[in-house]
């Protein structure tokens, strides 16, 4: 298939930014009553919606969603793009294209509860493996660099995800049977004289509708909060295991809409086995002079093994880490017009990667160990946040993050060139990022505008520096900088309309990717433009209208040529791959109080994501898709019945487009499919 995508210039970037400004107005407010939403990602700490100046969404209703993967939940927040791939794997896009392989692991930072799932340099592609997103309350997604409080790896966003309050009592069992799903989550929790407890199991197994793609997933989560004195203490354990069978990809073109080869595996082979667990307790108090303390010391441990069915040599890949850390910070009262935080995280680790091809030699792809090396990491990042307010409405805030990254690295076989690979000599490196933002805030009694400049930053990965190929250079890989320019405004348009619109561009040097010969390249930049939007409206009482969408233009800045493919020449002003010009989805929810007794509720959701290329050179694409879906609960005491039909018209579309080595390559989408559950909760 051609590409018919018309490339806006940068007059049609800078018209769209023109347009947002325009958007993002502050608006006369007519609702006076107002509660803000809380959040917790901005700050580390609760913080109300209508003073972060910043764009995020949080993310609720995790279980009337009944997501059997993360990307139907993440759909609804703008800016968000997830590749399912196959069974539990990810690829994400926060105002970015899709990233892949180096480009992808630590782009994004991945929480839980708060604390990154994984350490600095240690980075998954596939981030939210060991999240436990069954067990979620929420998921809250910042979209951009995320300034002071999370710094090393939030180049284009974050994603938290926060385990049940256990403030709430209750018990509860919820299963639910799908087409190729069935899942399981079982919780307790009890609150009492200063206590409080929550335990929860989550059991998921697909059977998989490819050949040979079955999942079996299993998380718990375990947390305890107590006041200790002066102290209150909140005490979290999670764990994950994930056990998959892994399709790859459909090769030829258009092969997703053929209702037999789309159900084939070429690597019935493929594998991955995900394990990890980790420990963490946050201590606050309050500090006598109006501040408040917080202290998280943490412990992660996480083991991965899985066939690189994606290359030719099929090599089996083994690593995995643990690490001891501590998150800080200090919360002043407010002195007069200001008001100051400061803190410091810290954390040390300790890595392995092994990576062995069985097989034997293909190409330049050589029988044997291709790595084997050891790692001792430590970092170190102190940062400050100050806030002074200018007038009544007007405040200026302004905060800056140090990121010091430390790697020692031992290679257990022999220096130089195996065939493709290169592995360096023992070494040692380190990497020191600045990462500020400055912003201008404006508020009302019912909304909040903003401007502000941030910068984000990445440490190259120890996959970067250390797992290297014939035509790299050892010691050449830098950190990966994002500078952002943000204009938005959030609020509330007359009693029954709230929204965000925001505004961003953003440029990025030292962007690290694969090319289409499969080789690294360290030196990459690109641009990013765009406009989101995320709006509801009570149409009546009863009836809700929530809609997100982005604009967006994700553009290389340099030119490249492929040795290999001359199509695959990079050139500056090409969009970037897996990229799509627009995303966004729309859910309209009834809820009639009278209806069937009452407790009962409908949504249909439109999910959207447009045309975009499958090659650097921009000739060949993916046309998009639209899918929609449908979701039913109705509540008959402490106990709810649901039901879902999931791409109600049949829609045949990919999960994931791509065009390399001459081939057109999908992960094809399940089809249509019908779940429907049980919850017993009181």
């Amino acid at each position: 298939m051609t590409a018919s995508c018309p490339r806006p210039t940068r007059r049609t970037r800078l018209a769209a930014l023109l347009a947002a400004s325009a958007l993002c107005l502050p608006a006369t407010a007519i609702a006076q009553d107002v509660e803000p939403e809380i959040i917790v990602t901005a700050e580390r700490r609760g913080t109300g919606l209508d003073k972060t100046a910043a764009a995020v969404t949080a993310i609720g209703d995790v279980d009337s969603i009944d997501a059997d993967h993360p990307s139907e939940l993440l759909a609804r927040a703008p800016g968000v793009f997830i590749n399912r791939n196959s069974g539990q794997e990810s690829l994400t896009s926060i105002r970015s294209p899709v990233l892949t392989g180096g480009a992808g692991a630590g782009s994004f930072l991945y929480l839980q509860d708060g604390v990154p799932l994984r350490s600095p340099g240690f980075a998954n592609v596939n981030g939210l493996f060991e999240a436990n997103i069954d067990l979620a309350d929420r998921l809250e997604v910042v979209r951009g660099p995320s300034g002071a409080f999370y710094g090393a790896n939030a180049i284009h966003g974050v994603i938290n995800v926060i385990s049940p309050d256990p403030s709430i009592n209750r018990q509860l069992a919820d299963v639910s049977v799908g087409t190729y799903h069935t899942k399981g989550e079982f919780g307790i929790g009890r609150e009492a004289r200063g206590r409080g407890f929550y335990a929860g199991l989550s059991l998921h197994n697909d059977i998989g509708f490819r050949d040979n793609s079955g999942v079996d997933q299993q998380g718990g989560v375990f947390r305890l909060t107590r006041d200790l004195g002066a102290w209150s203490t909140d005490t979290i354990l999670t764990a994950n295991n994930l056990n998959q069978e892994t399709a790859g990809y459909a090769e030829g073109e258009d092969i997703y809409k053929q209702d037999n080869a789309r159900k084939r595996n070429p690597n019935p082979e493929a594998f991955r086995d995900v394990k990890s667990v980790r420990l963490q307790s946050t201590l606050t108090r309050d500090t006598g002079d109006g501040g408040t303390l917080s202290i998280t010391p943490y412990a992660r441990w996480t083991d991965m093994d899985f066939k690189q069915h994606f290359l030719p040599s099929s090599s089996l890949e083994e690593n995995g880490h643990w690490s001891l850390g501590v998150q800080s910070a200090y919360y002043a009262a407010p002195q007069g017009p200001w008001t100051i935080s400061y803190g410091i995280d810290a954390e040390y680790t300790e890595g392995f990667l092994e990576e062995v091809q069985e097989n034997p030699d293909i190409f330049s792809y050589r029988q044997g160990v291709h790595y084997d090396y050891d790692i001792t990491a430590v970092s170190v990042s102190p940062f400050a946040q100050a806030e002074r307010q200018l007038t009544e409405r007007w405040s200026l805030l302004a905060a800056a993050r140090i990121d010091y990254t430390g790697y020692d690295y031992t290679n257990n076989t022999d220096d130089g060139l195996f065939g493709r690979n290169l592995r360096p000599a023992d070494r040692s490196d380190d990497f020191t990022t600045v990462s500020p933002k400055l912003a201008l805030r404006y508020t009302t009694d019912t909304s909040l505008s903003w401007v502000s400049y941030t910068r984000g930053a990445r440490p190259p990965q120890t996959s970067d520096l250390y797992a290297l190929q014939s035509n790299e250079t050892v010691g050449l890989a830098d950190p990966e900088t994002i500078d952002a320019l943000e204009l938005g405004w959030r609020g509330q348009m007359g009693e029954r309309l709230t929204a965000e619109l925001v505004a961003f561009y953003m440029y990025k040097e030292n962007y690290y990717f694969r090319d289409a010969d499969g080789f690294n390249v360290p030196d990459g930049e690109t641009s990013h433009v765009g406009v989101e939007a995320d709006v509801e409206f009570a149409i009546t009482d009863a009836l809700t209208l929530a809609a997100n969408g982005t604009i967006a233009q994700h553009e290389y800045e340099f030119t490249r040529t492929v040795e290999s493919q001359a199509s695959e020449v990079i050139e500056e002003g090409n969009e970037v791959d897996t990229a799509p010009n627009t995303i966004g989805g729309a859910r309209l929810t009834w809820a009639p109080s009278s209806l069937l007794g009452g407790g009962f509720s409908t949504e249909g959701e439109w999910v959207h994501v447009g045309e975009y290329y499958t090659d650097a050179a921009n000739l060949h694409a993916y046309e998009g898709h639209d899918i929609f879906h449908l979701r039913a609960q109705k509540a008959f005491g402490f106990v709810t019945v649901r039901a879902a039909v999931k791409n109600i018209f049949d829609t045949r579309y990919a999960e994931r487009a791509d065009y390399a080595f001459g081939n057109y390559r999908y992960f094809p989408d399940e089809g249509r499919t019908l779940t429907v559950g049980l919850r017993l909760e009181n």
